[in-house]
């Protein structure tokens, strides 16, 4: 008997991922670099390039797992546009076209409905608010249709674009509980249903293309099914093989996300809230400050910038806590949660003639991490968390977490979003997955943190 073979293709901004599982085992991996295009303000991908690269990238898979594939599933980078005009040019999350068009917005009451509405905060990463600029500016025509990365990947696989539920839910235009394109929101662009994709669930499966089963040597009988949004995979991955309903990641960027029966929304702070599945939705907040302040403190702060992650222990154990009154917002690259500013700056607060290069660099990371305990606040208040990214790999960046979060985080490597396709449609036994390592808080550190957060910001 030939067991299932699931292949999961996970499209995010940067790069595929391909990942060929089988009775809960990746057996295949790979990963295909994807180049960005634009400027400081527009960003965008080639979706002719992005297919040629997803071509190689299943070719590359060993031709008799291909032959044994039975489903194919997509994960795709949310609040992504793509004008259908022929260019396949897709508008990327990071494109800040629509930032001053989306300021003006904010300030109207239909703001805060709107998000009512769809769970998506109002901000220029967001489908909504391109689609408003492209229509403020009439750049395209106004019968033009709008699609993005997932409805681009279905139409070439079985030759019409659809979109999935849990992704639109992302777009800032989806009604989050009646699970439709929402028809104020619509209205209020000047566009209609029509000019969308239609609209199925996560676990919708369709048949494909005669000509592409030929062309990757794919059995006539496989099963293409729509999938989700990236994050909400990675986390359903993370509580899949933990247990636990809340995750922390950060790599780059961060997010905090939490598994939930319910539609929980916050009108000042705007948390996001998506479908995932069923009953169940994926609430959070995203930061764009993770890894890449870290970055920028080892290229301009540290002595050495070759070793300056070795060094953090050391750096740490030497430093105390609160950096000596030393602050440091970490917004060198606007703020998404809980600011949703393009314009907000990062810096140091505070500072003297008797700080230290090493108090610097500690207030930087303190900095990062309780700009991040506002989200944890926001989404998963008091709650243990499974933690997951490159940052989370300096141990003692993982303890300083906990500290700080006052709360126990549990590192879990299994939170891809591939796996998340996987669990989302074959559901297999639930296991436990046994984490490298915990973070338990350090009750005198976590209360003198406690301290520090308040105000910390002001």
């Amino acid at each position: 008997m030939i067991l299932s073979i699931f292949l999961g293709v996970d499209i995010g901004t940067t790069a595929i991922k391909i990942g060929v599982i089988q009775e809960n085992q990746l057996i295949y991996s790979s990963e295909l670099p994807l180049q960005t295009y634009g400027d400081e303000r527009i960003k965008y991908q080639a979706g002719e390039e992005l297919l040629a690269r997803l071509q190689a990238g299943i070719l590359a898979i060993p031709q008799r797992l291909r032959q044994q594939v039975t489903t194919i599933s997509f994960s795709v980078a949310m609040h992504s546009l793509m004008p259908d005009d022929g260019k396949k040019q897709i508008f990327l999350w990071s494109d800040l076209q629509a930032a001053e068009v989306i300021e003006e917005f904010k300030q109207t009451d239909l703001a805060a409905h709107f998000y009512e509405i769809s769970g998506t905060p109002i901000h220029a990463m967001s489908s909504f608010a391109k689609l408003l600029y492209f229509q403020t500016i009439q750049q395209y025509p106004m019968g033009m249709c709008w699609y993005g990365l997932k409805e681009l990947v279905m139409e070439y696989f079985i030759g019409r674009p659809v979109l999935d539920y849990g992704t639109a839910s992302a777009t800032g235009m989806f009604d989050l509980r009646k699970k439709q394109w929402s028809k104020e929101i619509l209205t209020y662009l000047g566009i209609d249903q029509e000019q969308l994709a239609p609209l199925v669930d996560t676990d919708r499966a369709f048949t494909m293309l005669p000509e592409m089963c030929v062309r990757f040597g794919f059995d006539k009988k496989i099963q293409v099914v729509v999938g989700a949004s990236d994050g909400t995979l990675a986390a359903y991955a993370s509580y899949y093989a933990t247990g636990r309903t809340a995750s922390l990641t950060i790599g780059t960027s961060a997010a905090i996300r939490q598994i939930t029966k319910n539609i929980q929304l916050d009108r000042r702070k705007q948390n996001f809230c998506y479908y995932l599945k069923g009953d169940l939705m994926v609430t959070g907040a995203p930061s764009n400050n993770g890894g890449v302040v870290l970055a920028w403190a080892a290229d301009q702060l540290a002595e050495d910038s070759a070793d300056f992650y070795q060094k953090l222990p050391e750096l740490l154990d030497q430093t105390e806590v609160g950096a000596k009154g030393l602050r440091f917002w970490p917004y060198l690259n606007g703020e998404r949660a809980p600011y949703w500013s393009n314009e907000i700056k990062g810096g140091f607060r505070d500072l003297t003639l008797q700080h230290t290069r090493a108090d610097m660099l500690r207030a930087v990371i303190e900095g990062l991490l309780l700009n991040i305990r506002q989200l944890v606040e926001l989404v998963a208040k008091g709650e243990v968390l499974s933690v997951s990214g490159g940052f989370f790999q300096t141990s003692a960046l993982g303890q300083l977490a906990a500290d700080i979060f006052n709360t126990t985080c549990y590192f879990a490597s299994q939170n891809e979003p591939i796996f998340g396709l996987y669990y989302l449609l074959e559901q297999p036994d639930q296991l436990t997955e046994e984490t490298q390592q915990v973070f338990r808080p350090d009750f005198t550190k976590s209360s003198t943190y406690q301290g520090l957060a308040q105000g910390y910001f002001d």
